[in-house]
């Protein structure tokens, strides 16, 4: 399961869905902001609100790989810098900045599966509201007011340290337009990982609803709708998609809950039911994070589930 860093004041259960064909759900975010464009050149400019409009009514769609078991993880391919370079990234909707493990030099890396980003010169001011986003409160000290530094903890006992800058995303829309986004991403310089949970990446795919997070960065720009969804299969694999609803004959819908469950997705609070009877553990905040294969009970519930197992 990965987190972000600011500690989380209750005990959490998190649900990962897992049935025997596929498994598809879809979120819905908060209604579009506005924010800069940073489109680059590479169309006229007396074309780019066409297009940026002709793609605010796509979608997003990027294949995913991987499975619950034996790999443990899932991933997809994002394309990244000038030019366009590949790299695999963990699809985790738990956390919410988008990082590579990259070149600056890097202090301490982990195996990755392509050559390591080089990041560019195109850093974010400590006091950007993308900075102040990942830091632990609200009343965060800059060593350099230049810069934003940012340190990000994981509940697998992953960490990684790094700067957050700018740079080229190359993304595809479902209906034929290719753009170039300038948008935030961590450069992650420093990670601790633990060797009973590693396996090699380039980076992580931050989807929380904090606003680094690549989802709401899409919107803030008017290029996507605030909607996220997923389908997995269990024979492995399947894709996510931003904006229009994709396919959406293979949905299944989850209200998520307006109450504020921090940066995280919650259906809102639950109950614990064994066999159709219902066990006396509810209020339980649930969130959705597919950086877990698994599903996780607080002591409480898994105490519970014990006594009528046993």
């Amino acid at each position: 399961m990965k987190i972000g860093k600011v500690g989380l004041g209750v005990m959490m259960v998190v649900l990962m869905m897992m049935l025997n064909l596929s498994t598809c759900s879809a979120w819905f975010g908060n209604k579009r902001k506005s924010g800069r464009n940073s489109i680059l050149p590479g169309e006229a400019m007396s074309s780019r609100p066409s297009l940026m409009n002709h793609a605010a009514g796509s979608s997003i769609v990027f294949p995913i790989y991987g499975n619950v078991y034996p790999v443990g993880f899932y991933n997809v391919t994002l394309n990244i810098g000038q030019p366009p370079r590949p790299y695999f990234l963990d699809v985790d909707t738990g956390s919410e900045l988008t990082w590579l493990q990259c070149d600056a030099p890097c202090s301490q890396c982990s195996e990755t599966p392509h050559p390591l980003y080089k990041p560019s010169n195109d850093f974010i001011p400590c006091k950007d509201p993308l900075c102040a986003s990942l830091q632990p409160t609200d009343d965060y000290t800059c060593e350099d007011p230049n810069q934003c530094d940012y340190e990000i903890k994981y509940a697998d006992q992953y960490s990684t340290l790094g700067v957050l800058l700018n740079d080229v995303y190359l993304l595809n829309f479902t209906n034929g337009v290719q753009l170039k986004v300038r948008m935030a991403l961590g450069c992650g310089y420093d990670q601790i990982f633990s060797p009973s949970t590693y396996h090699p990446l380039d980076g992580i795919l931050g989807l929380g609803r904090g606003k680094a997070s690549l989802i709401s960065q899409l919107n803030s720009q008017g290029l996507v709708r605030n909607v996220m969804g997923h389908c997995l299969s269990s024979r492995g694999g399947g894709y996510i998609f931003f904006g229009n609803v994709y396919d959406s004959s293979r949905m299944s819908w989850t209200p998520i809950s307006s109450i504020d469950s921090g940066k995280h997705y919650s259906a809102g609070p639950a109950e614990l039911v064994f066999g159709g009877r219902k066990t006396g553990v509810g209020s339980l905040n649930i969130i959705f994070d597919t950086g877990s294969s698994y599903t996780y009970f607080n002591s409480q519930a898994y105490q519970a589930m014990i006594s009528l197992v046993s």
